[in-house]
């Protein structure tokens, strides 16, 4: 075990030195300048040129590359060409909102998704199963933004029982940020009142964020147990009169999770890159909102750094998985 996840650490770096070099020429593909965003009106010529010189962007691709590099090798990501701040402070301050989201999301994923796989699994081929399967294809199917506006518009405008944008109400709560997990910090404060108000903050967002894991989570978990269902161990299970729910949770579902944990591996690395349409409709200060408006603002900096540091946290979530296989089954042994 130790020496496989030694080996996959090892696979990061050719993994990671390769994305450096591709987000960085993106970046530079971008259309506009960060010297233009940065002076706004007073982008004439000479101040465009200065700037550019300020920031090293006069310099060729090749050393801007190089001077990136080194500065990664030494531990620095770099800062914000719009803001001048550190940009693994940004990052450390925004991830907590994104862990929230995506946490909140994939947790909603799961606890609906797994119990409808099971059920459409043992109601194969009756209307529950054709029901399940319509639901999931639409949860596919459905674009982020069109039923994050859809939520937004009805529950938080038509029917204002849920709020609509940020991650709680600052006119009615605020207390010191210690942790950057607003929950948590509500909490830490003494504010029940801020507590709930910040879980009703991650409604919208979270059921948003994870209506497609659901549907994903819902469809595997139906496979997997269908092809438990025909196995030996199930029917003996039965023919030895155990519960349903004894049957249900020892022999069929234990032995169907290793295709939905990794599903759930993969689509918790996905939610943690950065949800950027669900943070940029919902006004959530997560990541994937900090990414795209660097992008607005052509901020390679945190485009570069901020992209790196989430493919690292995916490789390192897929590498998790991968190791809870053996805890699931303990015929599987890494060598």
């Amino acid at each position: 075990m130790t020496r496989f996840i030694i080996r996959r650490l090892l696979l990061l770096i050719p993994i990671l030195l390769g994305l450096t070099l591709l987000i960085f020429v993106f970046t530079r593909l971008l259309p506009g300048d960060p010297a233009t965003t940065l002076l706004g009106e007073r982008a004439t010529p000479e101040n465009i040129a200065r700037v550019r010189e300020s920031l090293g962007l006069d310099r060729p691709l090749f050393e801007q590359y190089l001077q990136y590099m080194g500065g990664l090798l030494q531990g620095d990501l770099g800062r914000s060409f719009i803001t001048n701040r550190d940009v693994v402070d940004d990052f450390l301050q925004r991830f907590p909102a994104t862990i929230e989201l995506s946490v909140t999301a994939m947790l909603f994923a799961v606890v609906v998704g797994i119990p409808l796989g099971m059920l459409t699994a043992k109601r194969r081929g009756t209307w529950v199963d054709s029901a399940g399967t319509v639901m999931s294809l639409i949860g596919i199917s459905i674009p982020i933004f069109f039923l994050g506006l859809m939520l937004k518009w009805l529950f938080a405008i038509q029917f204002p029982i849920l709020p609509g944008s940020g991650r709680i109400d600052l006119v009615d709560y605020y207390f010191p940020s210690v942790t950057n997990f607003m929950t948590i910090d509500a909490l830490l404060a003494g504010e029940p009142g801020g507590f709930v108000d910040a879980l009703l903050h991650l409604v919208l967002p979270g059921l948003a964020l994870g209506t497609i894991p659901l549907a994903v989570i819902m469809r595997i978990t139906r496979a997997s147990v269908v092809d438990v269902l025909n196995e030996d161990y199930v029917r003996t299970a039965h023919a030895k009169g155990l519960r349903e729910p004894v049957v249900d949770g020892r022999h069929i579902l234990r032995n169907a999770l290793l295709p939905v944990v990794t599903v759930i591996g993969l689509q918790t690395g996905l939610l943690l890159g950065g949800a950027i349409l669900t943070e940029t409709i919902f006004a959530w200060a997560g990541v994937g909102r900090w990414i795209y408006e660097a992008v607005v603002a052509r901020d390679y900096q945190i485009i570069q750094s901020g992209v790196l540091m989430l493919a690292l946290i995916f490789v390192l979530v897929n590498l998790v998985v991968d190791v809870s296989y053996a805890f699931l089954n303990p015929r599987i042994r890494y060598s």
